[in-house]
This record gives C-alpha cells, structure tokens and sequence, in this order.
C-alpha cells in the first residue's frame, strides 16, 4: 500500500509540475505546492492535516524524509521530493523595495511569464527620510502582496524574501548603505519592525493572524556588524570586524533584536564577516544563545551566499569542509544559500561530525516557515490571500503609493532667497542637464526588479514646462569630458537651469565601496561653469544613495537650491518635478550625516561608533562624531517654517530609587536597566506632547524628530510625522519608555540609565527630564 500510495503521490507530482510548466497557454499555471486535497494519498499524511499544529505536522514531515533527501534540503535550492508531493522550493527571493530579481541568479522571480514587472520603490535609504513608521507598513505590505500574488499566479517558485537590509550605515562609503534605513539604530529598529510586519501580514499594531499564517516572509540581514565591501584590500568574505560589547550594544544589534523580538520576522540571514574572531554563520552564541534564546526568535537562518564555504575556504577557521558543515549546524544556522552543505554534510554525518539530529533541528524550522506560508495546505489559490493575482500586481494605488513615497523622502537641502518652487506661469523655459537626468536605470538603485513603468526627472519636469531643451552635459555619470559649449549656450538661453548630477551603481553598490566622498570626474567643474552663465541661480538635484561632500554648491550664491532625491524608484522624476513647481512640499529628513570629503581618511575597517581624541579618532554616526559635518542627520528644509513649543506643564522627575534595588554600574549614578524590573520600567513610562505649527503659505507633511540631549551627546528617541495646513497647529503626542529609549551602553554592554538632568529637544525647543537612579 505504501508503494501505490507513493506511485499515485509521484504521479500526481509529475501532473503538477507539467502543469506549471505551461506559461500562457491554454490554462493559467497552478502555483507550486504540496497535500493536494484531490489526491486522495495525501489524507494519509498528518503533516497535510492542516487541523493539527504546524508543529506536530513539521515534526512529521521530517520524520518522513530519507537523510539524503534531508540534506537536498539543507540548501537554497530544495529538492523536490516527489514520493511525498513536496515541489521543488527556491529560498531565495529577494525584495528590498520591490519584488526583485537577485542579478544573474536564479531566484524566486524572474519576470520571464506573463507578469513581467512590480512597482518599484525608492530605495530605502530615501524611504527612510521620510521618517513615517505607517508609510514603511504600507510598502511591506505591497511588496508582500505582490509576491503572493505573482505566487498565486504559478510565475514564482518561493515567497521567502530575504528583505530588509537593516545593517547600520556606518560609514558613508558604504557601497551597500544605499538598501539601509540609514544611521540610527533607534529608527532602524522602527522600520525593520514596519517593513517586516508588513510583508508578513500582520497588523501595523502588531496583532498576528491565525496560526502564525504568513502573506510572505520577511528576512533581516545582515547579522551582524556587516558594513564593509571591499576597502584597502579588505573585503567582507574573509574581514574580521573587531566590534566592542558596547558598539555591539547599542548600535550593531539592536535593529536585529527588535526585528525578532517586536517584528517578529520569520527569517534572519547571517553575515559573511567574522566578528571578533568568529564566523557569523558558525557563531552559536549569536545565532542560538542571542537570536533563539535571547530573543524568542522562530523561524529559519539562511547563510549568505556561499558564505559556508567561506569558512573552511577563505577565512580558515573550520579545519574541513566537514568541520565547517558541522560548525554552523551546530551554531544553529537551517538553510546554506549555495550548494556547499548538499555536498559535504553526507561526507560529515560519515565522520562523525554531524548527527542526523543536527539536520533534523534545521529542517523543522526550514519545514515550518513553508508551512506558515500555507505550502501545505493545497491549492493556495483557495486559501487566505488566495484572492491575490495579477490585477494585484503594479495596480494603480500600489504606483500611487511609490510617488508618495518619493515625494515624502525627498530632502530639500538649501533654498537661498526662496528660489524654489518655481513658477508654473512666469517660468517659460527650463534647461535640464546632467547624466542622471533621463536615466531610469538610476532611478531604482540595487536589488530591484523590473518596474511598472519609470518617469526620470527630465520627463517629469517636461510635463510642467513645455519649452525645456536637454543636455547630458557629461560623457557618463563618471563625468571625464564635459561639453563645455553646449552646456554653456543651453544654460545661458533658458528661464531656470535644472542640474540632475550625482553617482549611480556603478559607484555604490554590492561589492563596491566608494573611495571619496565627491562628485566623479567633472561633475563639479560642470556645476560651476552652468552656474556662472546660467540667468537665474540654479537647481542642483542629487541621485545618490550615500553622502557627497558638495560644500562648493552650499556655499555659492549662485547654486539657489539643492534637492537629495536618494534613488528614488519608480516615480522618482515625477516626485522631483512636483516638488520643483511646488505641486509637494518637500518633508523629508536626512536618514545619515553627511560628511567633508576628508573623512575618507578614517579607516573603514575601524569598527569604532565612539570618538578617541588621544588618536584623533573622530567617532562615527550623529550620536558620537565630532568633527565637522556638511548636513547633520535629521536636516532637512521645506517650503513652511515649523515651529514648536513642549506643552507639559512642568519638568518630569524620574525616580528609580525606590523601584530598584539593583547595584550601580559604570559612572557613578548609573543603574542597569535590567536591575530596574519590568513593573519600575513600565511605571516610568510617560508621555510629551509638542504643539507644531505651520507657518508657512503650503500645506506640508512635517516630520517631528524627538532626541535626548545628555552629558555625552544626543540620541534620537521618537519620531512622527504631521500633515499641516497653512497656517495650521497640532499636538503630536510622543509615548516615551526611558528604560528603552533613555538607555546607553556601557564598556561591558550593560544598557544603564544615568542620573541627572538631560533634555528632550525638538527643533530649537528643550524640555527638561531630571532622573534620579
């Protein structure tokens, strides 16, 4: 009976997958998945009993598994098994702001069916000066959406997207700073927390669905202390990042934790890079100790790719290929993006280095996320978000929300004399240069699939003045020869010059590091020279993804305004225009400082966030650098002056003296929040109320950026955005928990509060907070 019943399963396999293989004709293809409720052999199974829990139904799924057919799962191309129905399974997906395609992979999607493209968001870095918590919410959820339903529609092979990037972007020449939310590790954890929800389906609040049921699983990467590519002859597949307890503390790894313990993602990736001497991937006290003990987490680890290999190969540490196989399954990693544990983990069960336990740990997590997905459960056309399809995929409201996006993330960075916005009606002609003016490719930075449909900054700024003549100016972004003449002629006969300049990918990105922190090439000789026959002070627009040090065009009368536009995907040259003619009000807030070209000359390998002034070390980050700054983090202007005013009455007293009997650590007066007791830190919680005016002509999307002021620095604590009116007042009401917000690392990374007066501060506005510990 076992055999017919594994005859009928393999058939019925084999008709599924002849079923997917059909593209357009004929009928749609079903999507990939396992218990066909047609087929009668799949009621013998339990782990397709969907009334029993995923737990008991996981357990008895592996159980049923052969060990090689266990180890053909250990990788991120899972074997299908076709005696037990299971199809073939691709981990790997990738969504950083959008459905995307890892480039010249196979993964997930591949855009090769009928549906052959997704709506495109900024990247991330320009999502995160938007500073909006529910904005990041609503582009999960899109992205989560769309893969399902391009899942629904037979044209994908996995929905575990290994998004979001929430690594601290350390240094600005970071070629991967661009996919992170920015500098803060405060609001970085906010937006892994959004953006994960999101895409998993949960509620924005928090609230989970039934069963843990996923739309699509989210995967925070990198962990941990992963911001370096290739500098100096380091690079990140062998670099050994010497990382303090206290950096590690309250910088490095408190987005990761709140991902697992608040977002409750269902994947982690980790890291390529050693950590004081020990491999990510094969680090037990990170990955099972902190991530599963620690922090609750649930759900399956994914090397990144080939970053097993790299063990024994390249960094060393593991004696064989089997010592390394060993190291990370016993280290508690599930899933090797690559081929190295189907090619070795036989080899090391054989020796003794690995028991089919080990095994048997990762595929019940790797077993329970593809549940959770509904993969087991029948024709996911007919389940929860089964309704999703191609109707769901670049719909209207989703690009509608990329504009908004881009339009909300835009930094206005200078406006001398009120130059910008323009006029629709005096401005009769408008001169558009640069080599990032008309190149959509720009636009989407990294990690980004095909999108919907792309409007770059001249075709934006067309639709508005219909006398607007082009110059690339430069031969490329790299800018080695400059058309000179053209450029000059061009400027000197139009209304206003619009200047589009900037860097691209292929000075940023994965694997490539920046070596300065400049415009390439020329472009600043072109700036200058428009500048100076141009009529009227020019526009400078900026597409980068990290700082440039433009000190020369903030400095100079006759560059009017400067726009930060990140890469600002889809929509991005539409969002650009619009603000250029004042159709937006630019909100947006710089997400990282920007620094002078001469910070280069701080090693990138220096882990450091706190200054060292006995070496000159200057620290890193808003919280801790001290040297000067061309933008600070949190800059940004608008067309509206806000202003603010703390409306709580009287200066708030913090007392933990009679709540704790914990010892004092670090500086004198400090005390350990874990001392304090979960009762003391939910009794000193409190609220700030701050009423924010706009005093300006335009309505206007504001965000309010709460920080701490201390002894020691500042920090940021809360952030909200408003929408105003002209002339408009609002409360916005900020719910503050000193244990998590007020605390600080100390040298042994025991998170303290200290004693003594410190300041809220909001804008030009302080409000004193006395703690006594």
């Amino acid at each position: 009976m076992a055999l017919i019943a594994a005859i009928i399963c393999s058939t019925m396999l084999v008709s599924i997958n002849a079923h997917i293989a059909q593209s357009t004709h004929h009928k749609q293809p079903l999507p990939p998945f396992s218990c066909d409720s047609t087929n009668p052999s799949t009621k013998s199974y339990p782990f397709c009993n969907v009334d029993l829990p995923i737990e008991k139904r996981a357990h008895d799924l592996v159980s049923r598994l052969t060990l090689d057919e266990k180890i053909s799962q250990l990788v991120n191309k899972a074997s299908a098994v076709p005696r037990l129905g299971i199809p073939y399974y691709q981990w790997w997906s990738e969504a950083l702001h959008g459905v995307a395609m890892a480039t010249g992979v196979e993964n997930g999607f591949a855009f090769n069916g009928t549906i052959r493209a997704a709506t495109s968001f900024p990247q991330v870095i320009l999502t995160a000066a938007t500073f909006d918590e529910n904005l990041w919410y609503q582009i999960g959820k899109v992205i989560g959406a769309e893969a399902r339903a391009i899942y629904n529609e037979g044209e994908a092979i996995g929905m575990t997207l290994w998004s979001p990037n929430i690594n601290i972007f350390r240094d600005p020449r970071w070629g991967r700073g661009q996919e992170t939310p920015g500098e803060d590790p405060f609001m970085t954890s906010k937006y892994a927390v959004s953006f994960v929800r999101g895409i998993q389906g949960d509620s924005f609040e928090g609230g989970q669905l039934k069963d843990g049921r996923l739309q699509a699983s989210a995967c925070c990467k990198h962990f941990t202390a992963y911001d370096l590519e290739s500098w100096n002859g380091n690079n990140r597949f062998t670099f050994n990042a010497h990382v303090t307890k206290q950096d590690m503390a309250d910088t490095y790894q408190p987005p990761f934790k709140s991902c697992v313990e608040q977002g409750r993602a269902s994947g982690v990736m980790c890291a390529y890079n050693l950590v004081n001497g020990v491999p990510n991937c094969a680090d037990y006290d990170l990955l099972t100790k902190t991530a599963r003990g620690e922090w609750g987490f649930q759900g399956y680890i994914v090397s990144d790719c080939d970053a097993v290999s790299l063990i024994y190969e390249k960094q060393n540490y593991s004696k064989s290929h089997e010592d390394a196989v060993a190291d990370v399954l016993k280290a508690g990693m599930d899933v090797n993006c690559g081929s190295y544990l189907a090619e070795h983990t036989k080899s090391a069960i054989e020796k003794g280095k690995v028991s089919e336990s080990d095994i048997d740990r990762a595929l019940y997590n790797l077993f329970t996320v593809r549940m959770r997905l509904g993969l087991f459960n029948g024709n996911p056309r007919k389940l929860p978000y089964g309704n999703l399809r191609r109707k769901d995929v670049c719909s209207h409201k989703h690009q509608n929300l990329a504009l908004e996006v881009a339009r909300d993330g835009i930094v206005l960075l200078k406006n001398s004399a009120n130059l910008l916005p323009l006029s629709k009606s005096e401005t009769k002609s408008l001169a558009v240069i640069g080599p990032n003016a008309n190149d959509s490719r720009t636009l989407v930075g990294n990690y980004a699939g095909p999108p919907c449909k792309t409007i770059t900054p001249l075709q934006g700024l067309m639709k508005y003045i219909k006398k607007t003549k082009f110059h690339p100016g430069c031969n490329s972004v790299n800018c080695t020869s400059i058309a000179s003449r053209e450029v000059i002629k061009l400027s000197k006969s139009a209304d206003y010059v619009v200047l589009v300049m900037g860097i691209n990918q292929d000075h940023e990105r994965e694997e490539l590091d920046r070596e300065d922190l400049v415009l390439p090439g020329q472009q600043q000789d072109l700036v200058m020279r428009v500048a100076e026959a141009a009529k009227n002070p020019i526009i400078l627009v900026l597409l980068c993804g990290g700082p440039v040090d433009i000190s020369f065009a903030k400095d100079n009368s006759k560059i009017g305004s400067i726009l930060w536009a990140g890469y600002p995907g889809e929509a991005g040259g539409k969002a650009i225009a619009e603000i250029v003619f004042g159709d937006h009000n630019p909100g947006g807030r710089l997400p990282m400082t920007w620094y002078p070209k001469d910070f280069v000359k701080v090693p990138m390998t220096d882990m450091r966030m706190r200054p060292d002034p006995s070496s000159g070390y200057p620290g890193r980050t808003y919280r801790f650098y001290q040297g000067e700054k061309v933008f600070e983090f949190g800059y940004g202007l608008s067309y509206s002056n806000y202003s603010y005013k703390f409306i709580s009455s009287s200066k708030i007293k913090l007392d933990f003296k009679k709540s704790s009997v914990g010892s004092r650590v670090g500086n004198l007066g400090d005390i350990s929040v874990s001392d304090i007791g979960l009762e003391s830190c939910e009794k000193a919680k409190f609220s700030v109320i701050v009423r924010v005016e706009n005093e300006g002509n335009m309505a206007g999307k504001h965000p309010v950026l709460l920080f701490l002021r201390h002894d020691q620095g500042k920090q940021l604590v809360g952030f909200q955005t408003v929408k105003l009116g002209a002339k408009e007042k609002a409360n916005v009401e900020f719910r503050v928990n000193p244990c998590e917000q007020f605390s600080r690392a100390i040298e042994d990374g025991t998170m303290v509060i200290g004693s003594g007066l410190q300041h809220l501060v909001v804008g030009d506005q302080e409000f004193p907070i006395s703690t006594n510990v």
